[in-house]
């Protein structure tokens, strides 16, 4: 009588597998983001050059400073570095990188939810129009969509700690003051103006009641950042966790 020894799947081997499957989504993702965000470049690049724009330097800085492009930067960084880990059998994801990526997971959300709810439909690239608008579709619905259910369902996921909201909303807060200082100092060569916002609910100017109305809008992002901070953390905390990603700690 022969025995088989054909090898038999193990949930060891299972286990493997599922981080594996996410680390091909986590990089799929990584370079559509990747991709929008440089078609995205080129275009208001392209606009300038053919404005004749003299500033190109003080462009470059504008375009760097939408929020948009910071946070899908950074998600592509984490995709990418979290697709790495999962392969390397790394779980657990180490707690700096824990952290990482609940600011991604939460700047992403809310990328996603001031795009769709506030601005949909006005050009965000820094050219005076959007020629390629499926890169905004990536970057404000695709992409956070999936930062939200990449920290719901990947593998690695660590408990994190609630003073880690704190790490979470720093940047933002760093983002807005350093918006609202350096909006007044740049000329806008697009539109002309002697000052430059990335977005029109912080320009006083677009405002009824000036700096009261920005006030306003400052605030009621703040909370919404706020609670999507506490929103993440609270599902490293509770959220039932993929039995393949090892023993999470935090």
């Amino acid at each position: 009588m022969t025995v088989s020894t054909a090898p038999v799947p193990t949930a060891v081997s299972r286990h493997r597998a599922f981080p594996i499957v996410w680390a091909v989504l986590r990089c799929v993702m990584a370079v559509a983001v990747i991709a929008a965000t440089i078609v995205t470049y080129q275009g208001a690049y392209g606009s300038w050059i053919d404005e004749g724009y003299a500033d190109l330097v003080t462009l470059n800085v504008n375009f760097i400073s939408y929020f948009t492009i910071e946070s899908n930067v950074l998600a592509a960084i984490v995709l990418l570095v979290g697709a790495g880990l999962a392969v390397a059998g790394r779980l657990p994801d180490p707690t700096w990188f824990a952290v990482v990526r609940a600011c991604a997971t939460t700047y992403m959300v809310i990328t996603g939810l001031v795009y769709n709810l506030l601005l949909r439909g006005i050009a965000v690239t820094g050219a005076a129009e959007d020629p390629h608008p499926w890169t905004n579709e990536v970057m404000h619905v695709i992409a956070p969509v999936f930062l939200l259910a990449d920290w719901l369902f990947a593998p690695g996921r660590r408990r994190l700690e609630w003073k880690r909201v704190w790490i979470i909303l720093a940047f933002p807060i760093a983002w807005v003051a350093y918006t609202l200082l350096r909006g007044p100092l740049v000329y806008d060569q697009v539109k002309l103006v002697q000052t430059w916002y990335p977005y029109p609910f912080l320009n006083p100017e677009r405002q009824d009641d000036g700096y009261l109305g920005v006030s306003f809008w400052v605030l009621v992002i703040s909370l919404a950042f706020a609670v999507v901070a506490v929103f993440v953390v609270w599902v490293s905390r509770n959220w039932p966790r993929s039995k393949s990603a090892g023993t999470n700690g935090g």
